[in-house]
């Protein structure tokens, strides 16, 4: 796989973690610092994620999982919900 074809997969995948976890969120009515102090995380990290400025670790990435009741791939949008 080429490196374009590599950054092309990584932003379409950041684009669409963003809206996902956006998604998620409001859906349960939380704004960005609840959510933040339920996972015990920054309020700056939820925004930044929800703007694609920087992406999860793996262990937010499980967090944001069990919290949300999804899979991974879910939340980075590579399976269906």
């Amino acid at each position: 796989m080429s490196n374009t074809l590599r950054l092309m997969l990584f932003i379409i995948i950041t684009m669409k973690f963003a809206d996902i976890i956006k998604d998620l969120r409001e859906e349960r009515g939380l704004s960005q610092k609840q959510l933040a102090e339920k996972l015990n995380l920054s309020q700056s990290a939820i925004a930044k994620w929800e703007l694609s400025k920087t992406e999860p670790t793996a262990g937010a990435l499980l967090l944001l999982s069990e919290f949300f009741d999804v899979t991974v791939g879910q939340l980075l949008g590579v399976e269906k919900f």
